[in-house]
């Protein structure tokens, strides 16, 4: 690695150094660098990880500890296991015993494990526990936990990461590729210029070039093996739901969704006439809902439009003729507002009276919003906001 000096149009090299020369271990450094940062590991597609426990001894009859353990996006459990300067000989056995430790966790024992790191996290910080439930319904992007495929059979998928790796772990990860078994390998290499130090997190296996092509395939035999059933069954009900939701609203004074197609999600939006904070209607197993999604790029643009919206939240819930569901949300790059109500979703012979319920709602509820968006999208545009990304 090398640093570009443009005054003298020179590179200079930097000097590689050891994690131990410099005063850096495993659990203290390595370790706390990843669980804050996991997109470190992240694939040449950007992949997000979700660390959802550290040091965890859950295991029956055992006293080990793996490094880290997280979720991916398709509800994975992912092993990762740090070395330092060397893998050491028996990394791959430590992670594949973690694997089949964790093959065995149901659901559940997921949310449970990480609603306890959640907890543990919040004492450090003397702030009040997030929800382990909520956390994963927005990570995985699914509209209740009962939708969400967690720690399926045969998906578990291990992390490995060190400076320097001996050839028979290498040896070992590419042989157990063949059979299915999803196990990366991270080279970090420590650098240091000057007083500065730089940290390189390389993926060595497989190469980036070849990760999309292993996925594939592992992820066509998969298919192939067995369709999924219950996601398959959900996508049916959600575009048959908003078929008939669209062929009322069609009917009906409000025009949102005269355009709309219907899809397998379980929301649809409709412009709002402001920029990435559309109208939604949301349809749930056990909820449906009408409401506004700030949801701009930029989350300056989404708090200036809520609070602008909510200096005027009288007038318009008494518009709306009932109190609204104000979320801020300042964790997080949206904000919401939103009309709910309980409902038995998947049961067909409640869709008359949902669709009616969200009819009326939005219609209610774009006609409270209108004015209100209109005048605040005009102050939008005279507003710039300088975006840049959370650290």
């Amino acid at each position: 690695m090398f640093r570009i000096d443009a005054s003298t149009n020179r590179i200079n090299p930097l000097e590689v150094k050891r994690f131990t020369e410099l005063g850096f271990g495993e659990r203290k450094h390595l370790q706390e660098w990843l669980e804050n940062c996991p997109q470190a590991l992240a694939q040449a597609d950007g992949e997000e990880l979700l660390i959802i426990q550290k040091e965890f001894d859950g295991f029956d009859d055992t006293r080990e500890r793996l490094d880290l353990l997280a979720i991916d996006k398709s509800g994975n459990l992912v092993i990762i296991e740090n070395k330092l300067d060397d893998s050491g000989r028996d990394v791959i056995w430590q992670a594949l015993k973690y694997a089949s430790y964790c093959a065995n966790l149901s659901k559940s024992q997921v949310v449970d494990i990480y609603q306890r790191y959640l907890n543990q996290k919040a004492q450090e910080t003397d702030q009040p526990p997030a929800s382990a439930v909520d956390n994963l319904i927005e990570f995985l992007e699914v509209d209740g936990l009962e939708a969400a495929q967690i720690n399926r059979i045969k998906t578990q998928r291990l992390i490995l990461v060190a400076a320097r790796y001996r050839k028979e772990v290498t040896n070992t990860v590419l042989w157990l590729s063949q059979f299915g078994i999803a196990c990366q390998c991270f080279k970090v290499t420590p650098y240091k210029a000057g007083r500065e130090l730089f940290l390189n997190v390389e993926q060595i296996i497989p190469t980036p070039e070849s990760t999309d092509f292993m996925i594939g395939m592992v992820a066509k035999e998969d298919e192939e093996k067995s369709a999924d059933t219950e996601q398959k069954h959900r996508h049916t009900l959600r575009l048959k739901f908003w078929e008939q939701a669209l062929e009322e609203f069609s009917k009906s004074g409000c025009t949102l969704y005269n355009n709309i197609s219907p899809m397998r999600d379980h929301w649809l939006s409709a412009g709002s006439g402001i920029s990435g904070m559309p109208y939604q209607l949301i349809f749930g197993k056990s909820e449906i809902r009408v409401g506004l999604s700030l949801q701009n790029g930029q989350a300056e643009a989404n708090t200036f439009v809520f609070d602008r919206l909510e200096v005027q939240k009288d007038t318009i819930e008494e518009n709306f003729d009932a109190p609204l569901i104000w979320l801020p949300l300042p964790d997080k790059k949206a904000c919401r507002l939103q009309y709910t109500k309980a409902v038995d979703g998947y049961d067909k012979a409640n869709w008359p009276a949902m669709i009616e319920w969200m009819v009326h709602h939005m219609t209610r509820f774009e006609n409270a919003l209108r004015d209100p968006l209109r005048s605040i999208n005009q102050q939008l545009r005279q507003v710039s906001f300088e975006h840049s990304e959370l650290p």
